[in-house]
């Protein structure tokens, strides 16, 4: 079985004096999430769409979607976590109490703020993660990356055609993320900044989907500016 997991859990605060988390904010009159939901929708591979957001925010949700997509039985909405990663671990608890899963269940994780993924990224996250057990989605880095110990000198200026910059999906096969998750210890899960990054800290191989420079994600005024003419172009 294979689910979908829309992150919704953010607050927006780079996003400026807004009255409400960045993913509900409009473009091209509906809400950056709606679009993003409509993408996982379309997809009938998906057994359940898992949309996690601030617990104060489940009722607003769950009425946009039936405003947007109406009423339905594979988009559920719960509360998410206090981190990325407990929030995906809610998602894997509801799927665990809902489903009976086996070792080839697929969970694809994805931002509610990136509403420019494509089928062919989702399609590949599917095929790569039930292939491989985990994949991220990348593209390759076009500045020059360069890295500071101590944010004020440059220590090491790395080769970029090794470099990537991190998108999403990520998907993984479900009982191991959770056996994965569950082995780290409290000062490993400090350092996360991810879900593959279990798979990292662990010695797992991650496999990488080609991305897109379109699947950006909304985090500043400007990038709401840039979905908007993205959106009317189409």
């Amino acid at each position: 079985m294979i689910f979908g997991a829309v992150l919704a859990g953010g607050i927006g605060s780079r996003m400026g004096n807004v009255e409400k988390p960045k993913q509900y904010l409009n473009i091209a009159g509906k809400p950056i999430i709606i679009h993003t939901l409509e993408k996982f929708y379309v997809n009938d591979k998906f057994e359940k769409i898992i949309v996690l957001c601030p617990n104060q925010w489940v009722n607003h949700t769950e009425n946009l979607i039936k405003k947007y997509i109406g009423e339905n039985d594979k988009i559920v909405v719960i509360s998410g976590g206090s981190t990325r990663n407990e929030t995906i671990m809610n998602a894997i608890a509801y799927i665990e109490e809902h489903y009976t899963i086996d070792d080839d269940s697929v969970i694809v994780t994805h931002d509610s703020v990136r509403p420019f993924v494509t089928h062919r990224i989702i399609e590949e996250n599917i095929k790569y993660a039930q292939e491989y057990g985990a994949c991220d989605t990348v593209v390759p880095a076009t500045d020059t990356i360069v890295k500071s110990m101590d944010n004020e000198i440059i220590s090491e200026i790395p080769d970029r055609s090794k470099m990537y910059q991190g998108q999403t999906p990520q998907s993984f096969k479900i009982k191991k993320l959770k056996s994965l998750y569950e082995g780290l210890s409290e000062e490993e899960k400090t350092i996360l900044t991810d879900a593959a990054k279990i798979f990292v800290i662990k010695g797992e191989k991650v496999h990488l989907v080609e991305g897109e420079v379109s699947n950006t994600k909304i985090t500043y005024p400007y990038d709401l500016r840039v979905a908007e003419t993205l959106i009317s172009e189409k």
